[in-house]
Parts: C-alpha cells; sequence; structure tokens
C-alpha cells in the first residue's frame, strides 16, 4: 500500500463509528432495575464489604485479577519517537485491543504526561488495587530501566516494559531454533548486537540466559564498541563491554566470521558486502522497523545460506511481540503471580522453541496464502495467528511462576487450564480431548485410502505422535514416498500399499484375493471379473477391502475424490449392519455452549418417518459413545403443527411420532424451528409441554439432506465454528470419507472415532 494510501486509511480507521479501538462492555445483565440495584447501590456493599475483610476476594467479586494497564509517557513510540503522551494514545489503544483479541485480557490504557521517574512510578504505584498486571509500553532509555526495576520491587502485580522483553523473548526462541537448524551452540556462538537500547539489552541478557557467553557478544551502538576504553557509557551499556578485540575495530570487521548479527537500531546500515565475511549459515536477525538494518533480499543474495528474520510480516521468520506479551500475561495473571521473572521469560521462550518444532494447522497455512511452512531456515518461529499459542504459552509461565515461587493461585488441573484458554477464544475442544482419550486406550489399525495427500500425512504423523492408532497407508509408493521426505514426516517407518504395483508375490496374492471377494460380492449385480481388477487397483476400493478382511480395523478416506465416489466402494463391500435400514452421517460442530450434532448431512436425499426416526436412533447411539447425554429436536419450518400440512412438517412430525413410542424416556421432542430447540428459555416459555423445555438441544434432526448440509456450511462460515465429520453410521465396520479440503485437526478427529468406532465393535 503506498503511504498516502496508507495514512488516508489509517486515518479513517481509526476516526470512523466510534472513535479509537475500544470500548467498555458490561459483563453481566444490566435489563431492569434488580440488575442495576446489585450492579450498583445496594447490592454493591456486598462485594466491598467481602473485599474489605478478605482482600483476596477483589479477585472473586472484580475484573482486577483479568485487568492489564497499558503505561507510556510516548518518550519512545514505535519508529516515531518521543511524540508525547497524547500522540502516543492510539498505540496503547492498540496494544490494549491486542491483549484483547489474542488472550481475552481486559485493559486499560494510560498515558502519563510525565518525564519524571519519580512522579511516573509514583503514578503507576498508587494505581495498584486497579490492575492485575502493568505493561510499560514506548518509554526510553534509561529511563525505562529504572522505571520498571523500581515498579517490580514497590508493586506486588505483574510488571513487564514489554519494548524489552518481548522482542528479547521472541528473538530469543528464534535464535534457538535457528542455532539448532544450522548446528551451531549458543556457547560458543559469536553474537554481534546492533543497538544497545532498551530492547537490545534485554535481548542479549535473555541470550546470556540461554547460554551465550559475554566474551562472544561484541556490542555497539551509534559511537561504537561497547568498549571498557570507553567513558561515555550509561544505563545497562557497561554490562556488555568487551575488550577482546581494539575499540576502533568496525562493524564491518567485527562481522567477519560472525555466526549471528542482530539489529535493534535503524534501517540500512548493513550491506551485502558486510556480511560476506560471517561464517557459514549465518543469522541474521535485521529487528529496524519498518526498514531492516539489511533489506531480506539483498542479505539472501549476499548469503543464500544464511537464516533471516525482521520484523516485518511480509517476509519469513517475523519477530512480532505478539508472540509474547499477551500470553505471558495470560499464564502471569492466572496464577496471580506477584511478578514476571527471568524464569518465567525463559518458559515462554523455549515454549515458543518448542511450538514452531511442530506440524503447522493449516489455518495457519491459509492465513499465509496456502504456505506449507515446516521448521526450518524459513519458519524459526511460530505465526502469530496460530491458535495453539495461548495454549502453549500461557501454561509455560505460569508453570515457571509456580516452579520459581511467584504464584499465589496454582494451578492444579493443567489438561482443564489449557482447555478453559481455548474456550476464552472459542476454541473448546473439549469433545476432540474425549476422543483422544478414548482411542488412544487401545489404538486400531486404521488404513488412509488417499495416502497422496499432504494434509493426511500430517495428519498420520500427529496420530503417530499422539498414539492415537497405527496408519496403513495406500497409494503410489513413489508419490507417497517423495511427500513423506520433501515435509521431512519421518513417516519413513509406516507401511505403504500400492495397489497398482504390488512389490512381492505375496501382495500380489492378496491383490487376486480381494478381486476374487469382489467380483463374488458383486457378480450379481452387474459387475464383470475384468470389473473388479479394473476397480481392485483403486485406492478406495482396495482400502475398504482390507478392512473387510480384517487386515486394517477402519478405513479413512475421501480426500482427493468426491464423496460419492468414496462411500460407494465401502457400502459395496462393507455395507450396512443388518438391523440398520439407512446408513446416516452426523457432523458436530464446536459451539461456545459444547458439540452440536446435526444429522443427516451427507447421504439421503428422501426420507420416510420411519427412516429419520431410524437415524435418530443412529445419532443417539453416537451422542452416548462420548458420555453425552443425547437431547434431540426434529427441526423442520414449524412448531408443534403451525404449519398442519406442509410437507416438511407433517414429516417430522410422523417421525417424532415414531421416536416417542419407542423410546418414552428420551429428551427429543418435534416438529419445532431450529431457533427454539436452541433456545431453551423461549421454548419453555411458548411450548413448555415439550419434552425440551428448559433444555438446549444438542442433537438437530433436520428432514432432508439439503437442510442439513446447508445448516452445518453455513454454520461453520459465517460463524466459524470448528468442525468435525461427516462422522458415517450404521456400517458393518468403521469407514469415514473426509470431505475435500478437511484440515489436518478434523482428519486427526476423525481418526480418532475410527478407533473408539472398531474399539466398540470389537
Amino acid at each position: 500500500m503506498k503511504k498516502e494510501s496508507l495514512k488516508e486509511a489509517a486515518l479513517h480507521y481509526h476516526a470512523k463509528g466510534k472513535p479509537g479501538k475500544i470500548e467498555v462492555v458490561p459483563t453481566k445483565e444490566t435489563s431492569n432495575q434488580r440488575d442495576l440495584s446489585l450492579a450498583y447501590s445496594p447490592g454493591v456493599a456486598e462485594p466491598c464489604l467481602a473485599i474489605e475483610k478478605n482482600p483476596e476476594d477483589v479477585y472473586k467479586y472484580t475484573a482486577k485479577g483479568n485487568l492489564v494497564a497499558v503505561i507510556s509517557n510516548g518518550t519512545a513510540v514505535l519508529g516515531l519517537g518521543d511524540i508525547g503522551a497524547a500522540a502516543g494514545k492510539p498505540v496503547m489503544e492498540g496494544k490494549g485491543l491486542l491483549f484483547k483479541i489474542y488472550a481475552d485480557i481486559d485493559c486499560f490504557d494510560l498515558e502519563l504526561d510525565t518525564k519524571d521517574v519519580d512522579e511516573f512510578v509514583r503514578t503507576v504505584k498508587i494505581l495498584e488495587p486497579t490492575f492485575g498486571g502493568v505493561n510499560l509500553e514506548d518509554i526510553s532509555a534509561p529511563a525505562c530501566f529504572e522505571i520498571e526495576e523500581r515498579l517490580k520491587k514497590e508493586l506486588n502485580i505483574p510488571v513487564m516494559h514489554d519494548d524489552q522483553h518481548g522482542t528479547a523473548i521472541i528473538s530469543g526462541a528464534a535464535l534457538l531454533n535457528a542455532l539448532e537448524i544450522v548446528g551451531k551452540d549458543i556457547k560458543s556462538a559469536r553474537i554481534v548486537v546492533n543497538g544497545a537500547g532498551a530492547s537490545a539489552v534485554s535481548c542479549t541478557n535473555i541470550y546470556v540466559s540461554l547460554g551465550a557467553q559475554k566474551k562472544n557478544i561484541f556490542m555497539y551502538d551509534s559511537k561504537g564498541l561497547i568498549h571498557p576504553e570507553r567513558t561515555d557509557l550509561n544505563g545497562k551499556k557497561p554490562d556488555f563491554v568487551n575488550g577482546t578485540m581494539p575499540r576502533e575495530t568496525s562493524l564491518t570487521q567485527i562481522l567477519d566470521g560472525a555466526d549471528v548479527f542482530v539489529g535493534l537500531s535503524r534501517g540500512n546500515i548493513l550491506n551485502g558486502e558486510m556480511i560476506k565475511g560471517m561464517s557459514t549459515d549465518p543469522i541474521i536477525f535485521a529487528m529496524a522497523n519498518p526498514t531492516p538494518e539489511i533489506s531480506y533480499e539483498e542479505a539472501k543474495k549476499s548469503r543464500p545460506d544464511c537464516i533471516m528474520a525482521t520484523g516485518r510480516s511480509d517476509y519469513p521468520n517475523q519477530v512480532n511481540n505478539v508472540l509474547g506479551f499477551p500470553f505471558i500475561f495470560r499464564g502471569a495473571l492466572d496464577v496471580r503471580a506477584s511478578e514476571i521473572n527471568e524464569a518465567m521469560k525463559l518458559g515462554a521462550v523455549r515454549a515458543l522453541a518448542d511450538l514452531a518444532k511442530k506440524p503447522v494447522p493449516d489455518i495457519v497455512n491459509l492465513a499465509y496464502g496456502n504456505a506449507d511452512l515446516k521448521f526450518g531456515k524459513d519458519y524459526i518461529i511460530p505465526k502469530p495467528v496460530d491458535p495453539r499459542l495461548i495454549s502453549t504459552v500461557a501454561p509455560a509461565v505460569a508453570r515457571a511462576a509456580m516452579d520459581s515461587g511467584v504464584a499465589k493461585h496454582p494451578i492444579e488441573d493443567w489438561e482443564g487450564y489449557a482447555e478453559e484458554l481455548d474456550r476464552r477464544l472459542g476454541q473448546d475442544n473439549t469433545l476432540s480431548k474425549v476422543i483422544e482419550t478414548k482411542s488412544k486406550q487401545d489404538p486400531k489399525r486404521i488404513v488412509f485410502a488417499d495416502a497422496e495427500n499432504v494434509s493426511v500425512l500430517k495428519a498420520v504423523k500427529e496420530v503417530i505422535e499422539e498414539k492415537i492408532a497405527k496408519p496403513i497407508l495406500v497409494g503410489h509408493r513413489k508419490r507417497v514416498t517423495e511427500i513423506i521426505k520433501n515435509y521431512n514426516l519421518g513417516l519413513e517407518n509406516v507401511e505403504i500399499f500400492d495397489p497398482k504395483m504390488p512389490i512381492n508375490d505375496e501382495r500380489k496374492a492378496i491383490l487376486k484375493d480381494y478381486t476374487d471377494k469382489l467380483y463374488e460380492k458383486r457378480n450379481r449385480k452387474g459387475m464383470t471379473y475384468a470389473d473388479a481388477e479394473d476397480l481392485m487397483v483403486t485406492n478406495s476400493y482396495y482400502a475398504a477391502m482390507m478392512v473387510e478382511t480384517g487386515a486394517a480395523d477402519a478405513m479413512i478416506g475421501g480426500m482427493t475424490n468426491k464423496y460419492p465416489t468414496t462411500v460407494r466402494p465401502a457400502l459395496q463391500i462393507i455395507g450396512a449392519r443388518e438391523e440398520v435400514s439407512k446408513v446416516a452421517s452426523i457432523h458436530i460442530l464446536m459451539t461456545r455452549n459444547g458439540p452440536l450434532f446435526l444429522a443427516d448431512t451427507t447421504i439421503n436425499h428422501h426420507l420416510t418417518p420411519k427412516e429419520i426416526a431410524d437415524i435418530t436412533e443412529l445419532v443417539a447411539d453416537q451422542v452416548k459413545m462420548f458420555n453425552i447425554e443425547p437431547k434431540i429436536a426434529m427441526v423442520t419450518y414449524s412448531n408443534f403443527g403451525s404449519v398442519p400440512n406442509g410437507e416438511s412438517a407433517v414429516l417430522m412430525r410422523k417421525a417424532t411420532e415414531i421416536v416417542h413410542d419407542r423410546h418414552p424416556d428420551w429428551i427429543v421432542d418435534g416438529e419445532m424451528q431450529a431457533h427454539l430447540a436452541l433456545n431453551p428459555d423461549k421454548l419453555k416459555e411458548f411450548y413448555p409441554f415439550s419434552k425440551l423445555a428448559g433444555h438446549r438441544a444438542n442433537t438437530l434432526i433436520f428432514p432432508n439432506l439439503s437442510s442439513a448440509n446447508l445448516a452445518y456450511n453455513l454454520l461453520n462460515e459465517a460463524a466459524e465454528m470448528d468442525l468435525i465429520g461427516p462422522v458415517l453410521l450404521g456400517m458393518k465396520k468403521p469407514v469415514h470419507i473426509l470431505q475435500m479440503g478437511a484440515s489436518v485437526r478434523q482428519i486427526v478427529d476423525l481418526v480418532g472415532i475410527a478407533v473408539i468406532h472398531a474399539q466398540e465393535m470389537q
């Protein structure tokens, strides 16, 4: 975007609607006089008296435990410098916005119009009862060092100057991973730091805590090398004097043979010639913003072997503070830490470094233009959109706070805590946890009919790591092995069956046996032996026959073909259970109120009332398998006869009667509109006789494929709900057909369900 266009867009963005970027939103009911009397006078006196009696109750009855102050005096704002407190307010509001959207932390921004350290510290200190933590922002050095040190000593809540420690934590994680990739030891790495301000000092301190040796660190400010002969060193600069090189040594000279360059200074102070003398596989962190010390293009042109990181989002390896501060404060607040200490910062460093080594979620790849991100030179730190950050970094910080003795409210249930963190951002994966836990109890052999797909193989890797199942791959051997190698998936020991190219006589005999069995099953339905031979060398038919013959316990397919193309072989070879009139499918939507089961979403176009009742029983059994009590609504456009003769209304009305007759004790009712099924108060108000009155439905049965399919797709996309499915119900043996484009997470969840089904059938 051109500079003028950016300026106009930014000013419009901040001014449109309500000026600014944040507002205060009530968290309790305020709709009537009783609500207001509880919120304020006279009811508010009760929590006041409780807190007076027990000061820790302030965390129980107020927002203090989730409230951070973002405080600045505007003396070092972004790349703008000393622009004053008021001019810095948009940045502080922006910081509050990031706290909220990344970690569900509420913020007040406070801009203090003073450069006096004593006045600044005094002001923040007397505000301590208001906040659970303090994020210092954009304060110039050396005042920022003194302010933070004094506040950490004088306050009993977490305090962190993010400009110092945020960049340090993120770049520390990046440095650990970069050194690992190039095979160098931080203890012997020669590091050049250009810049000696707050961020540079904090970064260097973190590197030392991680094992870097001060004798190998050379720091430069605007006047040259930080050297013991200099008499003009202030602030923290004396901590990094290094006399092993002459005082006059230039930046170009010091870079000769250096392993790492860390830039926290100004743009374009390096060029390609200056970095040519660095060691093999040099690590270059050019973090000046918006213009790095050396451009990505020039660095790569001069040293193609380098690992490059910048502060910019348009190049690989962005050192972005949003990877740290929201989750560091989240963890600190959740254990009521009295400070953010070195152990907590290092916990965040290592959590970020470890997360970058794990398979990247599809949602992250999609956000970066379908990039196939994987741990390596161009991916050494996680991306800010990674949904796993909150449940990875915050627990690491909380645990470090507990281990170092600064936590006043220790966490006991770590799994519950991780689930709570995901729920904060609408990422409730409780059902996924149930699936994972059940499947791990007795892993089964799962055959993957679409092993030539990258997402499938990434899911297979996760399945193996989590010990959910024992995978078997079906596909073109050469293509599968190439993908495994190209993506460093480490699946070389997983068995691969290639129907088109059996590798030995035993495999040829198996293929012949499978062909014979298919012909026997289908010869009286028009299939010739030649047809059977042609079909059996396709992945879906071969995989289905593996399940039928017991060579595998369940099948996962469907990523590279249309749904009917993959489900047909399963129906022809395995088929439905004898007592099942109609095979059906469900999708599971992960809502803020828990999982919502929708049926039938992929199989049946036209159904009779009896068939809908049969499908309802199949779905109820599946819901119970997850240890959830089914609360079923038979949904359509009518409520209990309000449209007497509508086709779908009559269909669902009759189906409800059949289910009521078969299962009089079930919580199931219809016909009804979906909004009533999901609103227990309205249902009870208008239809108090309903078996669902007072309950929120967790299972919706639709009258036809069209309505069910529209519903789950609409909710999945428009409401951005996580999705599991389609789960195929009623088969003799477990088969699940993925939809094209399914994410790795969705594949893994479906594998878990397949394992559970195999366990049940066994």
